[in-house]
């Protein structure tokens, strides 16, 4: 990370080139990662309130104007279109397919929403002596659909999404108190334990991502998740959705401790103003 061909704007520039196509658990460890939804205006304003209703899940980082494909509170002139590794395409909630690049997509009518991704307190939690277990094996996080329901706003609802870390039992209160610190990042976990209670039936079929190792003395510890919307936009069936592929997220200049000193947003969308 201390390198500059390790820094954000440099893992940008090599995604935005197609050198780089995984997942990003283990890139920029330390920065602000975030998910990413983009719709067409006519949708743009149930999902702001949607993302306002389920503050846990879908934390709002940054919201572009209609049309505006280049951040500015996350990355100075980052581009939406190509500088994720990979792009989940939906028309009418069916996912059509998962390009590198969305620039033959792009029109003046969609908005780009940014939502908080809980890799960006990994590193905090390995810093706290936290086994982080996806990173430890190279893989994607484990994210699985619960029967928790997601508060409705407009056409959204559909299930919470969570992810999950596997924790020795005598260390997930202190997961919890370091997570707890990224509110922007989904926060504290919102269950622990039993699966079968938020309607998981089996660790080892996660619905995104990789399942990874449990180990003899440790729990299931789950956060809330920034797939959630993509469960909502399934069930919604917009005309046009586009997402990051799950685990390939944006990768901002923002350290994680900055956070809190990204401010909140605007009350209201660029689109209103």
């Amino acid at each position: 990370m201390e390198h500059e061909e390790q820094s954000p704007a440099n893992i940008r520039a090599s995604i935005g080139a197609g050198r780089i196509t995984c997942n990003t658990s283990s890139l920029c460890p330390g920065y602000v990662q975030a998910n990413l939804v983009i719709l067409p205006l006519a949708w743009a304003e149930d999902f702001f309130l949607f993302c306002r209703a389920n503050p846990r899940s879908c934390p709002l980082l940054e919201v572009l104007p209609p049309g505006e494909p280049t951040t500015s509170r996350l990355a100075k002139g980052a581009d939406v279109r190509w500088e994720l590794p990979r792009y989940r395409v939906w028309r009418e909630g069916q996912l059509e397919g998962e390009p590198i690049d969305i620039g033959h997509l792009w029109r003046s009518d969609l908005v780009s929403f940014f939502l908080g991704c809980s890799f960006s307190f990994d590193l905090a939690l390995q810093r706290a002596g936290l086994p982080v277990r996806h990173l430890e094996q190279g893989c994607n996080v484990p994210m699985y659909v619960t029967n928790l329901p997601n508060a409705p706003a407009g056409r959204l609802g559909g299930p919470l999404v969570v992810s999950m870390r596997p924790l020795p039992g005598e260390l997930v209160d202190k997961a919890a108190e370091v997570s707890g610190r990224y509110g922007g990042a989904h926060g504290a976990p919102v269950h622990q334990g039993d699966p079968d209670l938020i309607g998981i039936a089996d660790l080892s079929r996660p619905e995104f991502g990789e399942a990874v190792e449990m180990r003899p003395g440790e729990v299931p510890v789950f956060w809330a998740c920034g797939v959630t919307p993509q469960a909502a936009l399934m069930h919604a069936r917009p005309p046009l959705a586009i997402t990051h592929a799950p685990g390939h997220m944006f990768i901002s200049d923002l350290l994680s401790e900055e956070l809190d000193q990204l401010g909140q947003l605007p009350t209201e969308p660029p689109w209103r103003r």
